[in-house]
């Protein structure tokens, strides 16, 4: 089983002069916890789709933790579809592939998201996570106050970041630009995009805030 990271992120919104999955975290380069977690469900081969140069780099944190590390630069910036399209050609293998962004902490179970992919048989499918909004609440009946919520969990669900995608979903990947615009929309309007929800942990790191709250949850986790 292989997997594709999606790596070309920087830094420098953390403060850090390295890109964004290799800043620390608990003492670990962010995207180490998503490599451990698909070394533990069976993948071997993890291809990562970072920007040109950075190649050593990921090599070399990653190398190590089970599966073969293959970085795959970006000669100039694709968006995220184009960073999966290019990464993908360097497959060995066909059939179903994880993705999943480079930047993120979540439980995911994996080997249940590639079981009920298979299952359905579409094209795709990406794990989904409950919306909490950002602000607390106020619940109002009419025009009196009744009572506040902070950050409560709204009836919605978000795109997390991680997906299986077959060879179809593959091939329809664009050269350049975010899949999400693209691939995801048409593949859901025809009926060939399944979601797996998710409601355990999920942080996506993208300012310093996150990475305190994930470096707290990391260092709770292990004390």
């Amino acid at each position: 089983m292989e997997a594709i990271l999606l790596a070309g992120g920087k830094g420098e919104r953390l403060g850090a002069d390295v890109p964004k999955p290799l800043v620390q975290v608990a003492g670990r380069p962010l995207a180490a916890y998503a490599v451990e977690r698909l070394a533990a469900a069976g993948v071997d081969r993890v291809i990562v789709s970072c920007s040109a140069g950075a190649e050593d780099r990921f090599a070399e944190a990653l190398g190590g933790l089970g599966p073969e590390i293959v970085p795959v630069g970006e000669p100039e910036p694709l968006g995220r579809g184009g960073g999966l399209r290019l990464a993908a050609a360097a497959r060995r293998e066909s059939g179903p592939v994880y993705a999943l962004n480079g930047d993120e902490i979540a439980d995911v179970d994996l080997e249940a998201l590639l079981a009920a992919h298979r299952s359905a048989g579409r094209a795709a499918t990406i794990v989904v996570a409950p919306l909490t909004s950002p602000f607390g609440v106020v619940e109002l009946d009419g025009d009196r106050v009744t009572g506040f919520r902070e950050a409560p969990v709204l009836p919605h669900w978000v795109n997390a970041g991680i997906y299986v995608l077959d060879d179809e979903a593959v091939a329809r990947l664009p050269e350049r630009g975010d899949h999400e615009d693209t691939t995801f929309p048409e593949l859901a309007a025809e009926g060939k995009l399944g979601g797996f929800r998710h409601e355990g942990l999920w942080i996506t790191v993208n300012t310093p805030k996150d990475l305190r709250r994930a470096e707290e949850t990391l260092v709770g986790a292990a004390s």
